[in-house]
């Protein structure tokens, strides 16, 4: 569970010092302005805020980078486009900072994404998930941690297509980020299987969902299976009216991030079971790189990590590759230096790709189950995100290069 504690440092506003350097000089210290949802989406960003904060302090007190300490100073975005460019003007404008990281929503990422291209300055997008990130919107200026709606819709397209069922509908919010996942998901499934038949497709507000009418549309086009791109308050409210309605009786349900613990751990015993889903299986992974991240998060904050955790803490070792790996810290240099560049995260090791600057980081996908009346992942494998993405010329097309 996440602590008051750290719920309501979640929500507050306003600028967070997350690293206060004594006796040190402006011109000593590299700066990075961070910006997130912190009060509209806590679940997931305060972990994120612990795993960035985590890695921060293993950077400085490793002597920081290039001989030079590392302060990050945060912005709370609200939830709002707009909040965000504000937050990055302040931050480049006022505070002087030389990178920009973070967000979370697809839409407020691209928001930054185009201030970051306008301004000239760095931006390390750490969640937004879309596609156009990178690609039919991507630019020399940004570059994204995250696996891509198209390497998430990959891996699981490549488990849905050898399932039975012929007759499939999707749900997912309306917006950049659900649009963009349906649409990665139905190109790839159908390709590698043709005799699929897509039968409903339902758009619900974000967070504003009629779970009721939405369980009955899908219950009347009669689906042999859903893929569903909801979650956070949406996905519960789905998931209790289908198991009401008895919608996932018989059918298959393919979901984008259901297993993440920042959702699953949100049903409780009402997790469903069964689902083909990404996520996080934090109690099961057993490599060196995951023990030694999940033993050092949890002596820090006395709670296990969520996938938040994971982006978090891989943003800032990412951002801090980027710098350590340039010639300077103008941003010229730091895109040259961020080019194909290899970071460490506790999924292993990642790059950037120097064509389109994203990140190799995979996926966990696998099935949901119930364990002690919690949600758990079972028969979870991980897919490396470089096997699920385009070849280089591909890529250049998608940019329109």
């Amino acid at each position: 569970m996440i602590t008051r504690r750290q719920l309501i440092g979640g929500v507050l506003g306003g600028v967070v010092a997350a690293m206060t350097i004594q006796g040190a000089q402006a011109a000593d210290t590299i700066k990075i302005g961070e910006i997130n949802s912190y009060s509209k989406m806590p679940a997931f960003t305060v972990p994120y805020r612990n795993g960035w904060q985590l890695a921060l302090e293993e950077i400085n007190a490793a002597g920081g980078i290039n001989g030079k300490l590392v302060e990050v100073i945060s912005k709370d975005d609200a939830g709002k486009p707009g909040e965000a460019v504000t937050a990055a003007n302040e931050l480049v404008s006022k505070d002087n900072v030389h990178m920009l990281m973070g967000t979370f929503f697809s839409h407020i990422g691209l928001a930054v994404s185009d201030f970051a291209l306008q301004k000239e300055v760095v931006f390390v997008a750490a969640e937004p998930l879309t596609d156009a990130m990178t690609w039919s919107k991507g630019h020399d200026y940004v570059f994204r941690v995250r696996p891509n709606v198209t390497i998430q819709a990959s891996i699981l397209a490549n488990e849905a297509a050898k399932l039975p069922a012929k007759r499939w509908a999707t749900i997912a919010p309306n917006y950049e980020y659900g649009k963009s996942s349906v649409e990665a998901f139905k190109a790839i499934l159908s390709e590698k299987r043709p005799d699929i038949e897509w039968v409903d497709e339902q758009w619900p507000t974000l967070f504003k969902m009629d779970a009721g009418s939405t369980v009955q549309a899908l219950l009347r086009s009669e689906p042999e299976a859903i893929f569903n791109v909801t979650f956070g308050s949406d996905l519960t409210k789905f998931v209790r009216e289908g198991t009401t309605r008895k919608l996932f009786e018989g059918r298959e349900v393919v979901s984008m991030l259901t297993g993440e613990p920042e959702y699953l751990d949100a049903l409780r015993d009402e997790a469903p079971e069964g689902w083909l889903v990404t996520g996080y299986p934090w109690y099961s992974i057993d490599t060196p790189e995951h023990n030694a991240f999940r033993s050092a998060y949890e002596a820090k904050y006395d709670d296990y990590p969520r996938l938040g955790s994971i982006v978090g803490y891989a943003t800032m070792k990412a951002t801090a590759a980027i710098i350590a790996n340039s010639k300077s810290l103008k941003s010229e240099d730091l895109i040259a230096g961020g080019k194909g560049v290899e970071f460490d995260t506790p999924m292993g090791k990642a790059s950037f790709r120097a064509v389109d600057h994203q990140a190799t980081l995979g996926a966990y996908v696998g099935r949901t189950a119930l364990k002690d009346d919690k949600g758990i992942m079972v028969d979870w494998k991980y897919e490396d995100g470089a096997n699920h993405l385009p070849d280089e010329a591909t890529t250049k097309e998608l940019r329109g290069m």
